[in-house]
C-alpha cells in the first residue's frame, strides 16, 4: 500500500490545488466583467498591468512595483510627441508655480557665484525685507547644514528656501569684510510672480511710445499688462511695443484675453481641436480698450505657444506688425492631468490654429526629442538668425490674412519685418567673457565694492551717467585676465560699446531691478530700433 501513498497524496494536493486555483480565478475573473444597461461585459486587463502584476506576484526577488511603474510611465510618454510631459510629485510644485501668481518662499533674488549663493536683491514687502538680510548677502548654512560647493544648483536652492507659508527657514550669511556668520531665521511668506517685467516710454521724433515687455503667460498676466498699458498712457503714450521674445508661453486664457483689447467684435483670435478635444474658437467680443492704438509686437525664435497665439492673431487679423524673427513654432495644447500620488502628467490633446487657419507647430517625430531641441541650433547654423532668405517652412501651403497678405504655417510664426542678428560688435573676446558670465560676475561684485555711492541715485539715467564717467573698463579686463582671459585690445575697442552697455545694464539691475535694467539694455537694442521706426514713420499697421 505505502507505493500508493504517494501518488494519492500527490493527485489530492493537486485537485485541492485546483480547485483553489478555479476559486481565485472565478475571483479575478468577476472582477474583470461589468455589467452595464443589463448586458455584462469583459473588462480587459492592460498588457503592462499583467507585466506588474506577475512580476508583484511571482518575480524571485521583491521587487518595488512602484518604482517601476514610475519608469514605464516616463517612457511611455516620451514616446509622444516633445511637449507631452511626466512631472514627477517632487518637481510639481516647482513646475506649477513658474506659472502662478505667487509662492511661498523668503523674498531675495540670487545667483550662484563660485559655488555660493550670493543675494541679488530683497524682494520689496517679501519676508527678508527688514529682517537684516542684505543685497551682497552670500548664504553659506541653510538649517544649520553647510550650504556652498558644486553641489550647489538653482534647483537646490529653491527647494531649500521655497515651502508652505508660514513655515521657517534659518540661514547664515557672510558679508564682504567679515568673516562672521549671521544667523537669520526667516518666516516663509507669499512672493509674487511677475509677468510684466519692464515698462517704459520711449520718447522718439515727438511721440512717446510705451514698451511693455511680458516674460511669461500666467495666471496674473492680463492684469498685469493691462495695468501697464493704462500706466504708460497715462503717461502720454500714444503707440505701443509689445515685446514678447524669449517668453515660451504658458496659459492661453491670458494670450487671448490681451488679444481682446486690441481687436473688433467678431474677430477670431484662435481656435483649437484634436481627435477628443472638440473645436474651440475664442473671438473678440467687443470690449477692447485698446483697439484704435497703434501698436508692434516683438518677437523672436525662442517666443513660443501662448505669445505665437498672440502674435498670429495679431498678423492675421492685420491689426499689428510682427518685427524680429521666426518664433519657435508650438502650436501643441496641453493639459495638464493629476495622480493619485501627487504627480502629473501634461497630456498634448490638441493643436491650436491662426485666424487664418495656421497651424504653427514645426514637424516632429514621435519620441525624437532630441532632434527636436536640436532645431534652433540647426536654424543658427542655416543663417536662419541673419538673413530672411535663409528661412524654410516645412509646410508650402499659403494661407491669407484679412486684408489678403500670405503667411506661411507649419513652423512658427514668420515677422512681417525680419530683423537679423547683427554680429559686428561681437569679437572672440567678447564671446568668450558673456558666454563664461564673467560680464555678470564682474557687474555683481563691482556692485557690492559701491554699493553705498551707486544706492545713492534712483533711476538709471543718472546712475549710467555715474558709471559712465567711472570707466571701469580697465578694472574689467584685470578681472577677466584672472579669470584667464588675456587682454586683446584690438578687439576690445571694438566690442567696447557692447561691453559696456551689457555690464552698465546688469549693474544697474543690481541697484534698480528690472525696471531699470530694460529701458539701458533695449535702448541701442536693432529690434526695438525697428519697432521706434516702424511706429514713428506710419508704416506699422
Amino acid at each position: 500500500m505505502k507505493k500508493y501513498v504517494f501518488p494519492t497524496i500527490t493527485i489530492v494536493c493537486l485537485m485541492i490545488g485546483f480547485l483553489i486555483g478555479n476559486a481565485v480565478s472565478n475571483k479575478v475573473n468577476a472582477q474583470r466583467y461589468y455589467i452595464q444597461n443589463g448586458q455584462l461585459f469583459h473588462q480587459q486587463e492592460s498588457k503592462i498591468d499583467q507585466v506588474l502584476n506577475l512580476i508583484q506576484a511571482g518575480y524571485v526577488d521583491p521587487i518595488n512595483v512602484d518604482s517601476i511603474m514610475e519608469e514605464v510611465t516616463k517612457e511611455v510618454i516620451k514616446r509622444l510627441d516633445p511637449h507631452s510631459a511626466y512631472i514627477p510629485k517632487e518637481d510639481l510644485e516647482m513646475v506649477n508655480s513658474e506659472l502662478s501668481a505667487s509662492f511661498s518662499g523668503i523674498g531675495i533674488q540670487f545667483s550662484i557665484q563660485n559655488d555660493t549663493v550670493q543675494v541679488v536683491s530683497v524682494i520689496s514687502c517679501g519676508p527678508c525685507e527688514g529682517m537684516g538680510v542684505l543685497a551682497g548677502d552670500k548664504i553659506v548654512m541653510v538649517n544649520d547644514s553647510n550650504f556652498t560647493g558644486k553641489a550647489i544648483t538653482n534647483e537646490k536652492v529653491m527647494h531649500a528656501l521655497r515651502g508652505p507659508k508660514g513655515t521657517e527657514v534659518k540661514i547664515g550669511v557672510m558679508r564682504s569684510g567679515s568673516d562672521e556668520v549671521y544667523d537669520f531665521t526667516i518666516t516663509r511668506g507669499d512672493i509674487p510672480v511677475h509677468s510684466v517685467d519692464a515698462k517704459f516710454i520711449i520718447e522718439a521724433k515727438g511721440q512717446k511710445i510705451g514698451f511693455v515687455r511680458v516674460n511669461r503667460f500666467g495666471e496674473n498676466t492680463y492684469d498685469e499688462f493691462i495695468a501697464a498699458l493704462a500706466s504708460l498712457k497715462g503717461q502720454g503714450a500714444n503707440a505701443y511695443i509689445v515685446d514678447l521674445r524669449e517668453n515660451s508661453g504658458g496659459y492661453m486664457d491670458q494670450a487671448i484675453k490681451m488679444a481682446n483689447e486690441f481687436l473688433s467684435r467678431g474677430d477670431m483670435i484662435v481656435y483649437s481641436e484634436g481627435r477628443a478635444y472638440p473645436r474651440y474658437e475664442a473671438k473678440a467680443n467687443g470690449s477692447g480698450r485698446f483697439q484704435r492704438e497703434k501698436f508692434v509686437v516683438l518677437i523672436d525664435n525662442f517666443s513660443a505657444s501662448a505669445s505665437e497665439i498672440f502674435a498670429g492673431a495679431m498678423q492675421d487679423n492685420d491689426r499689428a506688425t510682427i518685427i524680429g524673427r521666426r518664433s519657435f513654432g508650438k502650436g501643441l495644447v496641453q493639459q495638464q492631468i493629476p495622480f493619485a500620488d501627487g504627480s502629473a502628467m501634461r497630456l498634448t490633446v490638441a493643436r491650436y490654429y491662426t485666424p487664418s487657419g495656421r497651424c504653427i507647430q514645426k514637424p516632429y517625430k514621435l519620441g525624437e526629442q532630441e532632434d527636436y531641441a536640436q532645431d534652433l541650433l540647426d536654424r543658427y547654423e542655416s543663417g536662419e538668425f541673419f538673413s530672411a532668405d535663409s528661412v524654410h517652412f516645412a509646410d508650402s501651403t499659403v494661407y491669407y490674412t484679412k486684408q489678403g497678405r500670405k503667411v506661411m504655417g507649419g513652423g512658427g510664426i514668420m515677422p512681417d519685418v525680419f530683423v537679423g542678428r547683427d554680429t559686428t560688435l561681437y569679437t572672440p573676446y567678447f564671446n568668450i567673457v558673456s558666454n563664461r558670465a564673467y560680464t555678470y560676475q564682474f557687474a555683481y561684485q563691482y556692485t557690492n565694492k559701491h554699493r553705498a555711492e551707486l544706492s545713492k541715485y534712483k533711476d538709471w539715467q543718472s546712475l549710467e551717467k555715474h558709471l559712465l564717467k567711472a570707466n571701469w573698463v580697465p578694472e574689467f579686463v584685470a578681472f577677466a585676465k584672472e579669470k584667464g582671459v588675456e587682454p586683446n585690445p584690438e578687439q576690445l575697442a571694438k566690442s567696447k560699446p557692447l561691453l559696456v552697455r551689457l555690464v552698465n545694464a546688469y549693474i544697474v539691475r543690481n541697484i534698480l531691478n528690472d525696471e531699470g535694467f530694460f529701458p539701458l539694455f533695449e535702448r541701442d537694442d536693432d529690434i526695438v530700433k525697428e519697432a521706434v521706426e516702424q511706429l514713428t514713420s506710419g508704416s506699422a499697421n
